[in-house]
């Protein structure tokens, strides 16, 4: 039913949490996992626009690179196997576009599960995606604070 999962990752809390989902999912189905990482340019322009965009751009590659080498490490501990990459973008459009270009089946993501102002100012990545897909989409909620 499922032979490729993509996951996208931002690195956070969030994001780690719904990997395990992501590399469930992967397991169960014999499926490859994607691990994608966007350096979202509204992030760069908004984030110390005095260090320059291609400084920025260097940091959140780095990150992107961390983060989905934890993912591919974490599923290769599961035995399945996985592909990471880093693009630049939207991160909503760059998601879905990433999808179709490897034939995705199936998409599972963290959300911050943002509401009221929060929502309205900052949007959702979870939300663009699902609305723009036709593919499935599991979202996984921020862990619950202690």
């Amino acid at each position: 039913m499922y032979d490729v999962v993509l996951f996208p990752t931002d690195g956070s809390e969030t994001a780690t949490a719904a990997a395990d989902h992501a590399i469930d999912m992967a397991t169960r189905h014999d499926a490859t996992l994607h691990a994608l990482y966007v350096i979202d340019h509204e992030r760069v322009s908004q984030m110390a626009p005095e260090l320059g965009s291609d400084h920025v751009k260097d940091t959140l590659r780095e990150e992107g690179e961390k983060a989905t080498g934890a993912i591919a490490d974490k599923a290769s501990t599961a035995g399945v196997d996985t592909t990471t990459s880093l693009r630049e973008g939207s991160a909503g459009e760059t998601i879905t576009s990433y999808a179709e270009d490897v034939g995705a089946d199936a998409i599972v993501m963290g959300t911050n599960g943002r509401t009221g102002m929060d929502r309205l100012l900052m949007g959702s990545v979870a939300e663009r995606v699902i609305q723009s897909t036709e593919l499935p989409v599991m979202t996984v909620k921020r862990p619950a604070d202690d």
